[in-house]
């Protein structure tokens, strides 16, 4: 490593460290003279006349329960407490996330713009709550800002870290967080932005933003969590510390090198997205933007790692070596989230943000403290908790914590009232919300271990914490709604995967056909021709979808509908083995195996389709537990449904070798697979007499989803790997067919699939059912691999 860059990189942190130093002696100072706790004292007077309420005020005033949060939402307005409770949420991100000064006219004016706007949302949209966050709501809003291109790509990325993560490190925490710091980093841009700016260059820094914020974010489960995770042995630890470090001095990625690692898989994947991350950040920055963003990033990286290398076994650390780094890590961490998107300087705020830091990072400590404890982690607080009793000198952190909000309100932000109302608000909701995660008894013994150096006030602020209303918060119900959110969506994926493969082991026990005659051998011949095809690796997602409509959409009994499922695939598997025909699409691999009329030839494989589309029309008569008359509406149904399929392969031989319109691709692949996927929802639909309202919004959501489908199918044909996939890749391109993709590029296919997912989950949301699968069925469809 260059000697003179190492120094310089040194020189950094230095600065950084005797400037946090300072300010935690000043801290340590008011700390341990008291001076907090006359202005605090004040403060909490003149604070608390708007939020503890006489017994008889509060008995009419009380939150009522409430069964979700729009519900809350509706109480608040009801009670007038709505511009109120949004007011102190946006202001206090705009202190926390921004770093702006409440005071200013401009920020208050820019506060109200979005408090108005979000007030008019969130009571006029009223949507399910496990649906706040779903996939179709923010591309609707990507694509009217012209970066739905970016959201597929970020969603993609996200995608692709997540699942790479070992088992010893949490992926749903990690998306969050990831989430979180993209969001970050956008709010700063869309700040930046003023009303004049065109709609080109506006999609160009958002777009700039959420790159930038993904590369930054990427940093915290690819470096942080990792190395808290403790997954990599003593000696690879030290190499990739030692290449982080490197990279920040150097300005350059160093190769992998030589990794003997156990790990070694895991680690050549991180070395190439860190790389591309880097590269993408060290391109967006102006030349004289660069060492700054390289200063700020190495003190956090060197303050992180300072924290992390303690441990709490040991007895000797100093004040300032507990409370220095922290002080570093959360104000440049803050402080990085600006400077990675080259924003202009802002007067005052790397001041701000460097004092702002500390008091986030001990809310969070403190509300962390069990699971600290139980990890064996170094913070102020579970090493206070550990050694109080043994050391005098050691500084409260609880205390210190107050005497923070006092230095802050006072000499920092210079007694703003409204910045003394919201930092008061959040503190004592971070005391509430604590005492509630953890219960009044656990509570009170935190709080005899850390009030006991100034009985009166803390007494004072304990009976505020039991009284005080008004002071939650939307980010923090915000929060709550992602991580929920998110828990669902993890739960989904997995009932969606359990289900697929409970359902399709069921079918496959029953698909295969029996033997009617032994001693005819041209029907033995069908039937093992039938057969060879029935046991290739089919996904059977028509009969999956049948089963999940009938059985947990209408009620129905899997058992009394296992003869339509049957029905279904072999109706599907006759398709195939037309469609693969030298007369058709003349495929040789289908499923991973060979295709049929390549095993026998193109006769049998004929009279096999047609044997298979009798035997489906065969068990479906074998439905007994219906009546006649629903059968027969059935068979009917199913028969034009056969028709209309035809039609679509018919529309798909003719188009060979023509140019066709998105429109005329959009009505093919309809007829092709959207009619598959319609009649398999639809025959339960059928068979439990469904109303004609909901027949039609699930016909809505089967078209989307069979445009959708075959969307993909047309970049995987392009991008996918066909081991992966089952059949040769490149067959539309050899075949001279016009394609989605062929039509609108690989970047507008996509925007389209994504268009078709929108409108599939929109026509969802009609359905007065609960069917998460279906809402998973089109993230498959989206993300699959095959």
């Amino acid at each position: 490593m260059n000697e003179t860059k190492k120094n310089k990189a040194d020189s950094w942190y230095w600065k950084a460290e005797k400037k946090a130093s300072n300010y935690f002696k000043l801290l340590q100072k008011q700390a341990l003279e008291k001076t907090y706790v006359t202005k605090l004292t004040k403060d909490i007077q003149s604070w608390r006349k708007f939020h503890i309420h006489p017994p008889f005020i509060s008995l009419f005033s009380s939150k009522k329960g409430y069964s979700d949060y729009q519900d809350y939402i509706r109480w608040l307005d009801s009670k007038g407490k709505l511009d109120q409770y949004l007011d102190r949420s946006i202001s206090y991100i705009y202190m926390r996330d921004l770093g702006k000064a409440l005071h200013s006219k401009e920020t208050q004016e820019r506060i109200q713009s979005i408090v108005d706007a979000l007030k008019s949302h969130l009571l006029n949209n009223q949507v399910n709550s496990n649906e706040t966050f779903n996939l179709a709501r923010l591309y609707r809003f990507t694509e009217r800002e012209g970066i739905e291109s970016t959201l597929i790509w970020v969603m993609n990325k996200l995608r692709k870290v997540t699942t790479h993560f070992p088992k010893e490190m949490d992926a749903l925490h990690a998306e969050r967080k990831l989430i979180k710091i993209i969001a970050g980093v956008f709010m700063h841009q869309w700040e930046e932005m003023d009303n004049h700016i065109s709609p080109q260059e506006r999609t160009k820094k958002l777009d700039r933003a959420i790159r930038l914020g993904y590369s930054y974010g990427l940093t915290y489960p690819f470096i942080d969590d990792l190395l808290d995770a403790k997954i990599l042995t003593s000696k690879e630890e030290s190499q990739y510390t030692e290449m982080i470090r490197t990279t920040l001095i150097s300005g350059t990625v160093p190769n992998l090198g030589v990794w003997t690692g156990k790990n070694k898989e895991f680690i050549q994947f991180i070395h190439a997205e860190l790389r591309q991350a880097f590269e993408y950040i060290k391109s967006q920055q102006p030349k004289e933007a660069q060492e700054q963003f390289f200063e700020q990033a190495y003190v956090f990286f060197r303050s992180q790692e300072m924290d992390r290398n303690k441990d709490l076994s040991n007895a000797n650390y100093t004040n300032e070596e507990l409370y220095v780094p922290i002080i570093l890590k959360s104000s440049f961490s803050r402080l990085i989230a600006r400077s990675v998107i080259s924003a202009p300087e802002d007067v005052g705020f790397d001041e701000r943000t460097f004092y702002y830091g500390i008091y986030n990072q001990l809310a969070d400590d403190f509300t962390d403290i069990f699971e600290d404890l139980e990890k064996g982690a170094v913070t102020p607080y579970t090493y206070y908790l550990k050694y109080h009793k043994r050391r005098n000198d050691l500084v409260n952190p609880f205390e210190l914590y107050w005497t923070v909000i006092s230095y802050l309100i006072h000499d920092v932000y210079h007694s703003d009232t409204k910045t003394r109302e919201v930092i008061l608000d959040r503190a004592i909701n971070s005391q509430k919300r604590f005492k509630e995660k953890w219960g009044t008894k656990k509570y009170k013994e935190i709080m005899e271990i850390f009030t006991t150096n100034n009985l009166k006030f803390q007494g004072q602020l304990q009976r505020i914490v039991q009284k005080a209303k008004d002071v939650d918060f939307f980010d923090k119900l915000l929060r709550d709604l992602i991580i929920d959110s998110l828990n669902i969506e993890q739960k989904e994926q997995e009932n969606f995967q359990n289900t697929i493969k409970h359902v399709r082991t069921q079918i496959n026990k029953n698909l295969l056909i029996k033997k009617m005659n032994s001693d005819s051998l041209i029907n033995d011949k069908i039937i093992d021709a039938a057969n060879y095809t029935l046991e290739g690796d089919g996904k059977r997602l028509r009969p999956i979808l049948t089963w999940v409509m009938g059985v947990h959409g209408f009620g129905l009994k899997g058992t009394d509908i296992m003869p339509l499922l049957q029905s279904l695939e072999y109706m599907h598997t006759a398709s195939l083995i037309f469609d693969d025909l030298p007369s058709q699409d003349n495929a040789s691999i289908r499923r991973g195996r060979p295709t049929l009329h390549k095993v026998y030839n193109n006769a049998i494989a004929e009279l096999t389709g047609l044997f298979l589309i009798q035997k489906a029309i065969i068990e479906q008569t074998n439905l007994k537990t219906f009546d006649a008359k629903t059968i027969l509406q059935l068979i009917q149904y199913s028969a034009q449904m056969t028709a209309e399929m035809c039609r679509g392969q018919a529309m798909d031989l003719d188009a060979k070798g023509k140019s066709l319109s998105l429109e005329q691709l959009k009505v093919m692949s309809y007829y092709k697979t959207g009619k598959a996927f319609e009649a398999s929802l639809i025959v339960p639909a059928i068979l439990a007499h469904a109303e004609e309202s909901e027949m039609k919004a699930i016909k809505k959501y089967a078209q989307h989803a069979g445009i959708a489908f075959q969307i993909k199918d047309d970049l995987l044909d392009v991008e996918g790997v066909q081991k992966t996939l089952g059949k040769p890749i490149g067959k539309d391109a050899e075949n001279d067919n016009s394609t989605f993709v062929s039509v609108l590029g690989m970047e507008g296919a996509r925007k389209a699939m994504w268009e078709e997912y929108c409108l599939a989950i929109e026509a969802l949301q009609e359905v007065s059912r609960n069917l998460s699968f279906f809402k998973q069925f089109l993230n498959y469809i989206v993300h699959r691999d095959h």
